[in-house]
């Protein structure tokens, strides 16, 4: 090989082994740059992990501190926990599972009067054990065994009940015991002897202010009933005496005396419901009555009070609707009493009206009744329409402050109307005058007469003779609504010019100026005219006294009832239907044993067309009952020998079937529950003293059998001779 070739040879090796160490250099370079980079990687790995070990390490630390921390408070709080249970006066002690005690206050322990046994770590059988052998409680009667078994059947019960024990030193103590859901209990023992002791003395001030109450009650029904005994007497004499031939000195002497009576009754009646309803023993009596009538009875009442001041008392009862309801109507008297006697009080002049609204019921259903009572009088100032209705409340000014009275009957009237849950209102102007109205929600009842009203005959015409405007309207009213065609006017001057063969009927007021009905009468007859005439009176006693009487054909009392006003057009304006006339005199016995009232009685009834005889005892009045066979008994409660309930119970043993004679209580007694009571024994009615004249004939009218005469004369188409 030549020289050429061997170095051409080298050359090329030299260059591959530059080639290739060049190539191992940069495999090389490359492996040293990988190895760098995953140092650097490895490196901020160690420097994270480092990191997180620290945070680890602090984190750790941290928590240490905190639980350090929060045992400390635990510890802190269970110090101050156990500290106010310590402190507390009661009791307080925990039971685990097993009934062991864990831990008990010094309140608890004490209990136990030092007995070391009693500590945590004993069962809850060994405390009731200690219990009973240191005589710790008093357990009455009781076996000590069967008294812990109550009590360890009252520890295990899933909610153990309250028990109150007395411990040997006179302390109540009240065992409170709640388990928890692990079968732990927590024991409360709390000292109640100063409960026990205000409780005791509590029912013993109950027993003191009861038995305070019950002497008062008594004291008032006794009151009461001495007290209306005379007054019957005073008051029935007196209003008796007024009606005689007195001079004027001596009728202001009598009104006097039957004014300060009924005055001092009103007070009576007055204490004695107030104090009934603060003491919250009022109760409601509810049986069916007739509204219309009883409306009417209290106006005949009033009436003598508002004729002496020159004051008309009319009354607007709707004419479609009904007058019998169901309701307490002693109550609904005594409001209605209370607010016609306050608007006859306070008017000077003019009239007073009781109107009566409402919307007719279907059947079965309650009717709302609105009654509202207007008078022409003082009014009451817009400020003070509220403090009327307050107790021993009047409106203060010069006006009224000569009216007298306790206070006390707006007051009731609210507090009764509300107990009815009805409502009570007022609308007054000053100087014009105010309505008080009520307003009740009432059921229907059945009607004591099944049979309709005789209606007059239609298309007849009514001349009315009337001053006073609102009487006029209201009689014009009710006769348009009977069919009737109506004429009115003023005066009896004017009723003259007015008569004619047209008119069927002439329907007049008594008291006129000019020309009273009663002369108008005269001058119709005079005249030549044959019209039946009614007459309107507002004192029937004098216009049946009147020779003027001759000239007319009834005398009615104004206002007239609304059945007596249809009964009266139907005889007077005859119709297809005939009335049927009684034959014989209602019978009455009245059983009273004191003479003075029986006296005051019998004059309250000698207008009546009745035969009435007296009892003096129970006895005679159950002797009479079989031998008079009367239509209707009032009986006196209190009586010797026999008194008045025992005689009803002997008689409605006696009545025959089907025969019933309705009994009228007369009594004095007016106290809560005494109506309830004599009601029991078999009365029907209930009549207070001192009796109204008015009370005892509509019981009598009421009573009126089928086959007797009217007590009262009935009208008749007789003309005047």
């Amino acid at each position: 090989m030549s020289l050429a070739n061997k170095l051409a040879e080298e050359r090329r090796a030299r260059l591959a082994a530059e080639r290739l160490l060049e190539q191992k250099q940069a495999e090389l370079h490359a492996a040293n740059r990988k190895l760098g980079k995953h140092a650097r990687a490895l490196s901020h790995e160690i420097h994270e992990t480092r990191a997180e070990v620290q945070t680890v390490r602090d984190e750790n630390l941290r928590v240490k501190s905190d639980l350090s921390e929060a045992h400390q408070k635990v510890e802190i709080a269970e110090r101050r926990l156990w500290h106010s249970i310590a402190t507390i006066q009661d009791g307080f002690a925990f039971f685990d599972a097993d009934s062991q005690m864990i831990a008990a206050n010094h309140a608890y322990l004490a209990v136990f009067d030092g007995l070391e046994a009693v500590q945590p770590g004993i069962s809850y059988v060994e405390i009731l054990q200690f219990i009973t052998e240191e005589g710790i409680v008093n357990i009455g009667a009781h076996a000590p065994h069967i008294w812990r078994e109550h009590m360890l059947d009252r520890w295990q019960q899933a909610t153990p009940e309250p028990e109150v024990i007395r411990l040997w030193n006179g302390h109540y103590i009240k065992l409170i015991d709640q388990r928890g859901p692990d079968g732990d209990v927590v024991s409360l023992a709390l000292n109640i002897t100063d409960t026990i002791r205000y409780e005791t003395e509590l029912k013993e001030a109950r027993r003191r202010a009861e038995t305070a109450n019950r002497a008062k009650s008594t004291f008032l029904a006794n009151m009461s009933h001495e007290i209306r005994t005379p007054m019957n007497g005073v008051v029935g004499m007196a209003d008796l005496l007024m009606d005689s031939d007195l001079t004027e000195e001596q009728r202001l002497y009598a009104s006097t005396i039957k004014h300060s009576g009924e005055a001092l009754l009103v007070i009576i009646n007055d204490v004695l419901d107030y104090s009934k309803i603060e003491a919250e023993k009022l109760v409601l009596h509810t049986a069916p009555f007739d509204l219309e009538r009883c409306i009417h009875e209290l106006v005949t009442l009033m009436q003598a009070n508002a004729r002496d001041k020159g004051l008309d008392l009319l009354v607007d009862y709707d004419l479609f609707l009904p007058t019998r309801f169901i309701g307490d109507t002693g109550r609904i008297r005594q409001i209605l009493t209370n607010l016609l006697g306050n608007a006859i009080k306070f008017t000077e002049t003019g009239h007073v009206l009781i109107r009566v609204t409402g919307v007719p019921p279907a059947a079965d259903e309650a009717a709302m009744i609105n009654v509202s009572i207007e008078d022409t009088g003082i009014g009451i100032p817009p400020d003070k329409v509220d403090h009327i209705f307050g107790e021993f409340n009047q409106v203060e000014d010069d006006r009224n402050r000569k009216f007298e009275g306790t206070g006390l009957g707006l007051a009731i009237s609210q507090k009764l109307i509300r107990m009815m849950q009805g409502d009570i209102w007022v609308e007054s102007t000053p100087g014009e005058g105010s309505s008080f109205g009520i307003s009740l929600t009432l059921p229907l009842a059945a009607p004591e007469d099944a049979a309709d009203p005789v209606l007059p005959r239609s298309a007849a015409r009514a001349l009315i003779v009337e001053p006073q405007a609102a009487s006029r309207d209201i009689l014009e009213r009710q006769l348009a609504a009977l069919g009737l065609d109506v004429v009115s006017c003023a005066s009896g001057a004017e009723a003259l010019t007015l008569a004619c063969p047209e008119i069927d009927i002439v329907l007049c007021d008594h008291n006129m100026a000019g020309m009273d009905g009663l002369e108008l009468a005269e001058a119709l007859r005079a005249a030549g005219h044959t019209i039946p005439i009614a007459l309107l009176s507002q004192n029937t006693g004098y216009a049946e006294q009147d020779p003027g009487r001759a000239h007319v054909q009834v005398v009615l009392q104004k206002p007239a009832p609304r059945r007596v006003l249809i009964d009266t057009l139907a005889v007077l304006l005859p119709s297809d239907q005939t009335m049927p006339k009684a034959a014989r005199t209602m019978r009455v016995l009245a059983a009273e044993d004191n003479k003075t009232n029986r006296l005051v009685f019998s004059k309250m009834l000698t207008s009546l067309d009745i035969e009435l005889q007296f009892a003096e005892n129970g006895r005679e009045a159950v002797e009479l009952f079989h031998s008079f066979r009367p239509d209707v008994i009032f009986m006196d409660i209190s009586m010797p020998e026999m008194d008045g309930k025992e005689a009803t119970r002997t008689i409605r043993e006696a009545e025959d079937p089907g025969a019933h004679v309705p009994i009228v209580a007369m009594t004095a007694h007016a106290m809560q529950g005494d109506e309830a009571d004599i009601l029991a024994a078999g009365l029907d009615h209930y009549l207070t003293k001192p009796l109204r004249k008015a009370d005892i004939i509509a019981r009598i009218t009421a009573a009126c059998p089928p086959d007797a005469r009217a007590p009262q004369p009935a009208p008749t188409t007789a003309q005047a001779g």
